[in-house]
């Protein structure tokens, strides 16, 4: 597939930063000139119509225009100026002027700047404040510049996605928005194991989740159909383990080198991997590899299909928490993050009371490597470790009983990050219609996923242990990047929404129409997204 945009954008980014101002006035001057009059009467988007929705907008004032002597005018401090070229990189390539980056100031530009007294903003919030004579975008730190850089984004034109000039006007509307994120967790699941997927449509999922202020990638690394992450101590989970996927095609998986790509490539978008490594289920992958961690000794055959629950890990052999010792050492020192998830769900060959020996051991494990655990919610039915999360994946009508169990963890300190399977499984059929995906969890279309409150989702679970929410996308049926944002688009921007707006702005009749306006956005950016008979998209 091609390379992921922002290596397309970086060149001719480089060539238009090279040329004089001058001859950049007059080529736009000339341009203006000859620019049609639909262009011209684009209307200025509406302050704050974006997603997600912002906790405050003021409107109110001329709006703010970019011109081919507008400036990208940044901090001394650091990180900022990444930020800056960054945003560089994304006005360049459409807009046609050369945005140079600087610590000059001067009148008129777009001004990135930090300010720790801020502190309501948080680690993440901002300040954005546009005027005719500059647009102003405030933090106490980098990721919060970058969280004000998608809304600088949204609220200009679509085109502004494009790699080749488009006309404009370069219009934000005037007027201030205050903004900081509801849950700290707002995450987006990507399973490499089921089907894998090559590190340039990693980074291309990275960058589509970027725009809707995610900032947590948990990439599912190893299961029953594949292990996808070289560990140098058991080399054969990657060269064996990792050879197949469903269906029986290639595989694949990630040297240490190309892992830390992914890494560097997230940390740039201020998102945090989380490497997730399943036991005691879903093992199969490394069951094949090595025969020692079969109770009988006996290495079964490398899996294709989509049943669950029948592998383990052999919870009495020692050599079990000599593999996990191994693996979750490899993983952690690889990963800058806080946080490694060890699965827990659907062990059905595991005894309660193996499972229960196990998850402690393996808990106490990622502690030792200095991480902390999260798990999907099955871990509540052990021991969950000080500090733990718990992922949470039933369903509305799941029994009273095991909410009630994820619910006392709640109670008792576990905060739980919550993907319900029928609202937030990216990998369920809208209709049945759909053509990719599976309804084990229903049909989900674009409204059911985000018309629920993850405050007062789970019965007697505190709202203060909300972390937040996450929306998977597992890959039974999910083979190429078209796929991934068929499905992930446009449910993903909803749950985005869910994560990062305050409750009193969800209302699905609002977001709808803000929704809509992400369409034309989405196929600039070449995201060919479902079109949701529940949502007026634009025609065109």
């Amino acid at each position: 597939m091609s390379q992921p945009r922002p290596f397309s954008r970086l060149l001719g980014s480089l060539l238009l930063a090279a040329a004089a101002t001058l001859s950049c006035a007059v080529a736009a001057d000339a341009d203006d000139a000859a620019e049609p009059a639909a262009a011209r009467a684009h209307p200025v988007r509406p302050l704050g119509q974006i997603v997600p929705a912002p906790a405050s907008v003021l409107p109110g004032g001329p709006p703010y225009t970019l011109t081919p002597q507008t400036t990208i005018q940044v901090d001394a401090s650091p990180g900022v100026r990444a930020v800056g070229e960054y945003l560089a990189g994304v006005l360049r390539p459409s807009t046609g002027y050369a945005l140079p980056v600087t610590e000059a100031r001067g009148p008129g530009g777009i001004r990135l700047r930090l300010r720790s007294a801020e502190r309501e903003l948080g680690d993440e919030g901002y300040r954005l404040q546009s005027s005719r004579d500059a647009l102003t975008l405030t933090a106490r730190g980098p990721a919060g510049l970058f969280r004000a850089i998608q809304t600088l984004r949204q609220q200009l034109p679509a085109a502004v996605e494009m790699d080749t000039r488009q006309p404009g006007p370069w219009q934000v509307a005037g007027g201030t928005i205050t903004d900081t994120p509801r849950y700290g967790h707002r995450g987006a699941m990507l399973d490499v194991s089921r089907h894998f997927f090559t590190v340039d449509q990693v980074k291309r999922y990275v960058d589509q989740l970027a725009l809707y202020k995610i900032n947590k990638l948990h990439l599912h690394l190893s299961d029953d159909q594949g292990w996808r992450i070289a560990v140098d101590s058991w080399p054969l989970l990657a060269t064996y383990g990792g050879s197949t996927q469903v269906g029986g095609g290639p595989g694949g998986y990630y040297t240490k080198a190309q892992y830390k790509e992914i890494l560097r490539y997230a940390a740039a978008r201020h998102m945090e991997v989380v490497p997730e490594i399943d036991m005691p289920g879903h093992t199969n992958a490394a069951l094949a590899s090595y025969a020692e961690l079969n109770c009988s000794g006996i290495a079964p055959p490398l899996y294709t299909g989509t049943s669950v629950g029948f592998s383990s890990l052999c919870v009495p052999k020692a050599i079990t928490y000599d593999f996990i010792d191994d693996v979750i050492r490899e993983v952690a020192a690889l990963t800058p993050g806080k946080y490694l998830h060890i699965g827990g769900d659907e062990a059905h060959s595991t005894s309660h009371e193996d499972y229960v020996a196990f998850m402690d051991r393996a808990q106490a494990t990622v502690a030792r490597y200095g991480k902390t655990v999260i798990g999907w919610h099955q871990l509540t039915g052990a021991t969950p470790a000080e500090g733990a999360l718990a992922q949470y994946w039933g369903l509305d009508g799941t029994s009273p009983a095991e909410k009630a169990q994820v619910a006392r963890a709640a109670q008792n300190g576990t905060r739980l990050i919550l993907s319900p399977a029928d609202r937030v499984y990216l990998d369920m059929k809208y209709t049945k219609d759909t053509p990719l995906g599976l309804a084990w969890a229903g049909y989900v279309e674009v409204q059911r996923s985000y018309d629920w409150d993850p405050a007062a989702y789970l019965p007697g679970a505190p709202a203060s242990a909300i972390a937040g929410v996450e929306a998977p996308l597992w890959s039974e049926t999910i083979s190429s990047s078209d796929h991934i944002e068929y499905m992930a688009f446009p449910r993903l921007p909803g749950v985005a929404e869910l994560g990062w707006s305050p409750a009193s702005t969800h209302d699905w009749e609002k977001y709808k129409v803000r929704l809509a306006a992400q369409g034309p956005r989405m196929e600039a950016l070449g995201i060919d997204y479902y079109r949701s008979p529940q949502v007026s998209w634009p025609a065109g």
